[in-house]
């Protein structure tokens, strides 16, 4: 009989044509966050069943770029930098079940295949997008990170732009916002290959950090703007009220989570 192995397609006879490992997964990545509030009907209209909208501040979100260094246990990849490095940027909400707070990536974009093959094991809706954001650096032109520093980000996909920030940076944190702070709570679906067979795969999975470690995080404010596409859906989480901007260098390291439900999210 053979057998093939491998965490994820392609499966092969050894396993390394595998687009991803399996976890652990660990990041390194410096991350420009900008939290607003919306009108709390958009943030709903994202939730799926059994979810709802947060008891407090029910329309924040926060729109964040990541430039990121990723690897497996090994280490390996890091050493090969194409199969390490990516960028992405997300949105994210807060949603409630069960009485418990929960944060919920609603919209991703990412510019490599194996950040979108991570996502879809986890639950994150990821695409291909294309995303850049200013890097710090103690020499030359590059701001520094201290008060006054000035960072620009960008997102576009299918050749449209669809948000862009400039975050200046005002003072010390004690946090990097408050939208992004909860564990993850997110679906897994994956349509039947029979026509008119609805889901084959409906799970709503919590998942988090396994272990997360930080440098200083920075506050300031930022200008931004977010523009229509036709094939994306940002704009309706328009900006009502700007919240604050943050700048954090960040290490987590991603290591599986667990089945809250399934079958209940009514999704099409």
């Amino acid at each position: 009989m053979t057998s093939v192995r491998g965490y994820f397609p392609p499966k092969t006879a050894t396993g390394s044509s595998s687009l991803i490992p399996s976890p652990p997964w660990r990041y390194s990545g410096d991350l420009l966050t900008v939290e607003y509030r919306t009108d709390p009907a958009r943030v709903r209209e994202l939730l799926p069943e059994p979810l709802e909208l947060a008891d407090e501040d029910p329309g924040a979100v926060a729109l964040i770029w990541a430039d990121w260094q990723s690897c497996s246990a090994s280490g390996e990849e890091l050493l090969d930098p194409v199969r390490a490095q990516y960028k992405e940027a997300f949105a994210v909400v807060r949603c409630s079940y069960r009485g418990q707070t929960y944060s919920r990536c609603v919209y991703i974009w990412v510019d490599k295949d194996f950040a979108i093959a991570r996502g879809l094991h986890q639950g994150y809706p990821k695409k291909l997008g294309s995303i850049h954001q200013t890097r710090p650096h103690p020499y030359g032109p590059a701001p520094s990170i201290e008060a006054g520093a000035r960072f620009g980000a960008t997102l576009a996909a299918a050749d449209r732009r669809l948000a862009q920030a400039v975050v200046t940076l005002r003072e010390p944190s004690e946090t990097n916002g408050f939208v992004n702070g909860h564990p993850m709570a997110h679906h897994r679906w994956l349509p039947s290959i029979e026509k008119g067979k609805g889901l084959a795969l409906d799970e709503l999975v919590e998942s988090g950090a396994a272990s997360f470690e930080a440098g200083q995080a920075w506050r300031g404010e930022a200008e931004l703007e977010l523009f229509e596409a036709p094939t994306e859906e940002l704009a309706r989480l328009e900006i009502h009220e700007p919240i604050a901007a943050y700048y954090r260098q960040v290490g987590v390291v991603w290591d599986g989570g667990r089945l809250l439900e399934s079958g209940t999210s009514g999704a099409e």
